[in-house]
């Protein structure tokens, strides 16, 4: 596995970490924890992964990252308040975590309803400014991944790990 597109991606990641010495949080609903085994997957990566949680009932996503269940109710667990939420939540679980994630969707096969067919998922990114006490910042993206769960949750995964980069490379330059 060591050579897959997702360590690969995962790899990725983590040198962009590790180049500004940032440590990263993952909250993970429908992947189940597959960005976090992807990220610890490869050796050192105790250097920019602090943590991982993986809430996939709407209960622990309440119990972990602090989402409150009114938002839940009124949005829907796969919905951007929800992943913007969980992004938060795990961000602030530790004042050493400057980096995290949150994906939240439906893998199917079944679940999918109308305005969120099977394959909806909306990932969550919050990370700190580089000064002490910064302001926190965020995204919110809603994507749409065809094919089998397997599928869904890879494609998620990918997206996961490859955005990050891209916000560590845009939002906070080069280290």
């Amino acid at each position: 596995m060591q050579h897959s597109p997702l360590i690969q991606a995962a790899r990725e990641l983590g040198q962009a970490l590790s180049e500004r010495a940032m440590m990263i949080a993952t909250a993970e609903s429908c992947t189940g924890g597959m960005i976090a085994m992807a990220l610890t997957e490869l050796a050192g990566s105790s250097l920019w992964f602090e943590r991982g949680f993986v809430s996939y009932a709407n209960r622990a996503k309440s119990d972990l990252l602090g989402v409150a269940a009114s938002l839940i109710d009124q949005h829907g667990a796969v919905s951007e308040e929800v992943a913007l939420a969980m992004a938060l939540g795990a961000l602030g679980t530790h004042q050493g975590i400057q980096f995290s994630l949150s994906v939240t969707g439906i893998a199917g096969p079944t679940g999918g309803s109308e305005d969120k067919p099977v394959g909806t998922v909306v990932h969550g990114f919050a990370w700190r400014g580089p000064a002490e006490h910064a302001t926190i910042h965020h995204r919110v993206m809603r994507r749409y991944y065809p094919g089998n769960r397997a599928d869904v949750r890879l494609a998620t995964s990918m997206f996961a790990l490859r955005q990050a980069s891209l916000l560590l490379q845009t939002e906070l330059g080069s280290a």
